[in-house]
C-alpha cells in the first residue's frame, strides 16, 4: 500500500516537472538576463512552504556566484525591509501570487524601483501583475493525496529556481576553482581545495640536479620523506624524478654500482605533472590513472613547486 502512494506522489511530481520544462519560453530568458545584471543581490521572498523553498534557492545562487539573500515577507514588515538595497532585484514566490505578506511588500519594492520576478501557479494573480517577469509554475495537482499540501509545487518552485541558478552559473563562466572559493569546509570543500594548498614545498620539497651522486640522492630522498625526489637541470627545470623502487631497482640490478652513479643516470625522465592552481580531486585523478603516488607540481615553465604525495589526498578523504 504504501508502495503504491509512494508511486504516486513520485509520479506526479515528475510530471509536474515534466509540464515546467514544457512551458519554458522567452520568459525564462529574460528573467535570467534580468538576475544577471543585478548589481546587488538577489532577494529571494516566500512565506511558508514557499519560504522554505526561497531559503534553499537564495543558498543555491550564494553558492554558485549570484549574491542572495532571503528576505522573510511577514517579518520585513518590522523592520527587515531595510536590508533591500536600489541595485538588488527581487525574487518572490507564492503559489496563489496573492499573499498578503508578500502583496504588503510590493508598495516598498516599487518605490525602491526594484525589479521583480516572480515564480507563481497563478499569472493572472496581484503580485504575477506587479512583477516584471513571471515563471509560471504551476501544477496540475498536488501530490497530497487530499490536493492540499504544498508537493508538486514546492517541487516546481525549487526546480525552477536550480535551472535559474545554473542558468546564471554557466552565463558567469563561473568555474570549478571558483566554487572552491565559495566551499572552504567539509568534504566538498576538501576536494576542491587547491593543489598548491597541500603541496610540500620550499625546504620540504625534494629536490637534487642532475649531477647529484647517489648518496647524496638517497640522503634527500630519506630526508624528505616521500619517498621520491625531483631532479632539476642546470635552469632549475624538472629533469625528472627518482623514487625508492627506482633505487631498490637498481640495486638489485647493478647493486654497489648504483652509488657510483648521478641522478641523471638513474631518474626518470618526463614525469607526470600538475599546476598549482589545479583541484585536489584533479590531481587524485592524475594519480589514479597513472597509478603513481607522488606527483610533482611546476609552474608554466617545469619548474618544480612542490610535491604531493598521495597520503595527502588520503588524510582528506576523499576517496
Amino acid at each position: 500500500m504504501s508502495l503504491d502512494t509512494a508511486r504516486r506522489v513520485l509520479r506526479i511530481e515528475a510530471d509536474a516537472l515534466h509540464d515546467l520544462l514544457q512551458r519554458l519560453d522567452a520568459a525564462f530568458e529574460r528573467a535570467v538576463e534580468l538576475l544577471l545584471g543585478c548589481k546587488g543581490r538577489v532577494v529571494v521572498t516566500g512565506m511558508g512552504k514557499s519560504g522554505l523553498v526561497g531559503r534553499k534557492i537564495a543558498a543555491t545562487f550564494s553558492s554558485t556566484g549570484t549574491p542572495s539573500v532571503f528576505l522573510h515577507p511577514a517579518e520585513a514588515v518590522h523592520g527587515d525591509l531595510g536590508m533591500l538595497m536600489s541595485d538588488d532585484v527581487v525574487l518572490a514566490i507564492s503559489y496563489s501570487g496573492d499573499t498578503e505578506e508578500i502583496v504588503a511588500l510590493l508598495e516598498t519594492i516599487k518605490r525602491l524601483g526594484l525589479r521583480m520576478v516572480t515564480l507563481t501557479g497563478k499569472t493572472g494573480s496581484t503580485i504575477a501583475a506587479a512583477s516584471d517577469v513571471v515563471l509560471d509554475v504551476s501544477v496540475k495537482e498536488e501530490a497530497c493525496s487530499l490536493n492540499l499540501a504544498p508537493t508538486a509545487s514546492t517541487i516546481a518552485a525549487m526546480a525552477a529556481g536550480d535551472a535559474l541558478a545554473i542558468s546564471l552559473l554557466d552565463r558567469r563562466g563561473f568555474g570549478a576553482g571558483d566554487f572552491a572559493a565559495l566551499h572552504p569546509g567539509g568534504r566538498l570543500g576538501k576536494k576542491l581545495l587547491r593543489v598548491e594548498n597541500l603541496m610540500h614545498s620550499g625546504e620540504n620539497m625534494p629536490n637534487v640536479p642532475l649531477a647529484a651522486k647517489m648518496p647524496d640522492v638517497i640522503y634527500e630522498i630519506s630526508k624528505k620523506g616521500l619517498g621520491m625526489t625531483t631532479v632539476v637541470d642546470s635552469d632549475g627545470r624538472l629533469a625528472g624524478i627518482l623514487t625508492d623502487g627506482d633505487l631498490r631497482r637498481l640495486m638489485q640490478q647493478r647493486g654497489t654500482q648504483t652509488l657510483e652513479l648521478v641522478a641523471g643516470d638513474c631518474m626518470t625522465k618526463n614525469p607526470s605533472m600538475i599546476e598549482p592552481s589545479e583541484l585536489a580531486g584533479a590531481a587524485l585523478r592524475v594519480m589514479e590513472d597513472r597509478k603513481i603516488t607522488s606527483l610533482v607540481v611546476a609552474d608554466s615553465e617545469g619548474h618544480p613547486l612542490g610535491v604531493l604525495h598521495l597520503h595527502d589526498l588520503w588524510t582528506l578523504e576523499l576517496f
